[in-house]
């Protein structure tokens, strides 16, 4: 059975001419692009620990095949703002799963984007938890509520957000959780 025990967060940006290009080139910035990547939905393993993105890459070979909750987005448009976020939400009980969320957004800045993911992972975990909360209130607010709790210990987000590269050449975010066993 694969159960990660290990998880590093990483993002990047790419600017290229052709999109698949600046996709690559995202995963270079984000030093991920030597892995074949599988995307995976958004469950935070119980146990499991967050490391460095340099201690992380010492766990995998070039080629091998890696398990990641990955959000990226990306334009062409000159001056377009684009995010991608993971958001976090970890239980307080470290048998328990957490939540990972992806948002790709555009037009949203990064502090909004990484907000609302954050959000969004807690909210999916709060439910699960069967933590009352008014869905209206904003992030701030719920974040007090889902705390205080004391069921959710932790909440947080990885965020890369960009423009649109002035000349009209393709503009890629990416962010990350890359999973280790």
């Amino acid at each position: 059975m694969y159960i990660p025990t290990k998880v590093f967060f990483t993002k990047g940006v790419g600017r290229e001419k052709e999109y698949l290009a600046s996709f690559e080139a995202a995963l270079r910035d984000a030093k991920i692009q030597i892995f074949n990547l599988v995307s995976v939905s958004s469950i935070f393993p119980p146990n499991c620990k967050r490391i460095t993105v340099s201690e992380g890459l010492k766990f995998l070979k070039p080629g091998q095949i890696v398990h990641a909750v990955i959000a990226r987005n990306a334009t062409n448009e000159p001056n377009r703002l684009i995010a991608s976020s993971i958001g976090v939400a970890i239980p307080s009980d470290k048998k328990m799963y957490g939540y990972l969320s992806e948002h790709h957004p555009f037009g949203q800045t990064a502090q909004f984007a990484g907000d609302y993911a954050e959000d969004l992972a807690a909210s999916m975990l709060a439910t699960t938890l069967g933590i009352g909360f008014d869905t209206e209130k904003a992030w701030n607010e719920k974040e007090q509520v889902f705390k205080m709790s004391g069921k959710i210990v932790r909440t947080f987000n990885n965020t890369q957000s960009a423009e649109g590269h002035k000349d009209g050449l393709w503009t890629t975010v990416v962010s990350a959780a890359i999973l280790i066993p």
